[in-house]
């Protein structure tokens, strides 16, 4: 894939997690697909990801499971 920053051949498309909120309203978001480029080192999300993400949070009662989730501070 070209990167869409610097244009070059060779983003690759990795899988995410991540948060958003806190607290009780915490949610996680598993296997996000981001272009990451190992030319000019940026990651990114594309457009159509981005949209996906923000319906999954908006609706996120229809898609979110309940699990425990172990918390620990780095100190």
């Amino acid at each position: 894939m070209v990167c869409d920053i610097c244009g070059l051949e060779g983003a690759r498309i990795r899988k995410v997690t991540e948060t958003c909120g806190t607290g009780k309203d915490l949610l996680l978001i598993e296997n996000i697909p981001m272009l990451s480029c190992p030319h000019c080192g940026e990651s990114y999300f594309t457009a159509e990801t981005l949209h996906e993400i923000e319906r999954i949070k908006l609706h996120r009662k229809n898609f979110a499971t309940r699990r425990p989730v172990e918390v620990a501070n780095f100190m």
